[in-house]
């Protein structure tokens, strides 16, 4: 990989969930000069009433035990080391200074570049890097505390949006949206017959892209299935799951997105969410494991959030887009897609 320019150099070999990808995303954002067009905030962390609202008793007391005595594993595919607690409550905390800074008007929209992720935390354990569920502990915040009513989250990250899913399986007034890679992760999650259960029945949608899906299937994506979906539900908030790790070089999954892929996608929220809610959108960083790729997808996101034009040319989208399905794969998953929405 040739470094120089945009890119740079590649940090040693370590676990996939890194800080690496974010480190370098907040560097091509200082370098390029999105940074100073941004309105920069920081945050406290969550608290544990804002926990508890969401997590189990017994889950908090095992987290923050284990990561008192130097780190351990409170669920599956989800190591982390001391004093993991303390930055998991910040993270899940800029999600909720993000959502409530939009839901009280101080910004349109907001990035929250949070680390570790959330989505597939479970109310009574971690699972896949993600130790407490941002996304959910910050809804049952701001509905706690700012009376939110009607949200809506939607997923793109490739793997199964699970946690989310569990924790508002049966909630009417939650809208979870998930778009991913078919049977990736977690190993038999995210079936389109998953549509939540009791008062929340028809307010789950999960929406599967068979592995080697691209730009063009996303589209199809968002234009027969979510938009459709967020404009029936009517929020008044949305809030994406922002994982960048459909893009092509990701070694987590096996999808062909790039850059411009989430440009889209961003562009087509923020229309919904224009639509729907006075432009009211959160974005929360999810997953995302290509550290020299990630920058430049989630650069194009806050880019277009902001309304800005940038100079930064990213050096991968070009053999992406040379490595895009062909057109009988491409209208294959479109017809299932279409059969998916018949069968709703």
């Amino acid at each position: 990989m040739p470094v120089g320019g945009w890119i740079q150099p590649p940090a040693a070999a370590g676990h996939a969930e890194s800080p690496e990808s974010k480190r370098r995303f907040k560097s091509l954002m200082d370098v390029s000069g999105l940074t100073a067009q941004l309105s920069v905030q920081s945050a406290e962390p969550v608290t544990e009433t804002d926990m508890a609202r969401v997590h189990s008793e017994a889950y908090l007391d095992r987290f923050k035990t284990l990561s008192d005595a130097g780190g351990g594993n409170a669920g599956e595919f989800s190591p982390f080391g001391s004093g993991s607690y303390e930055i998991a409550a910040l993270s899940a905390g800029l999600v909720k200074r993000a959502v409530f800074d939009v839901v009280d008007g101080t910004f349109d929209n907001a990035y929250a570049l949070s680390r570790p992720p959330g989505h597939h935390a479970m109310r009574d354990g971690s699972m896949g890097f993600c130790l407490l569920a941002n996304i959910a502990i910050a809804i049952e915040a701001a509905r706690a505390e700012r009376g939110l009513t009607r949200v809506a989250v939607l997923d793109w990250d490739v793997h199964h949006g699970n946690g989310t899913q569990d924790i508002f399986y049966e909630r009417e007034d939650v809208l979870t949206i998930s778009i991913h890679q078919e049977n990736c992760f977690p190993p038999g999650s995210g079936s389109g017959s998953e549509r939540g259960a009791g008062a929340g029945e028809g307010a789950n949608l999960n929406v599967n892209l068979l592995p080697g899906a691209g730009h063009q299937s996303y589209i199809d994506a968002m234009d027969i299935l979510v938009l459709p979906a967020l404009h029936a539900f009517r929020p008044e908030l949305i809030i994406v799951a922002c994982g960048l790790d459909a893009n092509n070089f990701d070694p987590l999954s096996r999808m062909t997105a790039h850059s411009g892929t989430f440009g889209y996608l961003t562009r087509a929220v923020m229309g919904a969410a224009n639509d729907l809610c006075g432009g009211r959108l959160v974005c929360a960083h999810e997953g995302g494991y290509a550290e020299a790729v990630v920058p430049f997808c989630a650069h194009e996101v806050v880019r277009t959030l902001a309304g800005v034009e940038s100079e930064v040319v990213d050096p991968f989208r070009a053999v992406a887009e040379a490595n895009q399905p062909p057109a009988d794969f491409v209208a294959f998953q479109r017809q299932r897609l279409e059969c998916f929405k018949a069968s709703l």
